[in-house]
């Protein structure tokens, strides 16, 4: 699986309403629905009021590739270029072999 954090960054609370308004228009549900898709989320980073973190998931770099061809991307950028936002990347591919047990052990202690 690859994973993409995409932090939106603009003046004011753009970056907010710019992902209020994907969720209105529908885009992010259409999104959700293509073949691949694992994961579409907005987030707030509490330490930083102007911008938002989009957590985005594909099974694999077919399925990204097809999202990145498709007509919804315009619809995005036509919105990132209204609310003036300036986007930073990262990428993540999945272990394919999962969380090793010593990390499993440290996120599931309680004490």
């Amino acid at each position: 699986m690859i994973t993409m954090h995409l932090y939106y960054t603009g003046p004011a609370d753009n970056a907010r309403v710019f992902a209020e308004e994907m969720e209105a228009m529908g885009i992010v549900d259409r999104i959700r629905q293509q073949a691949g898709n694992q994961r579409y989320q907005y987030f707030a980073p509490l330490d930083d009021p102007h911008s938002i973190l989009l957590i985005d998931s594909w099974t694999d770099q077919s399925a990204l590739d097809i999202h990145h061809a498709s007509p919804m991307m315009q619809e995005i950028l036509d919105l990132r270029n209204k609310y003036q936002l300036v986007v930073t990347a990262e990428r993540y591919s999945s272990d394919q072999d999962g969380i090793p047990q010593h990390d499993r052990e440290f996120i599931e202690r309680s004490d």
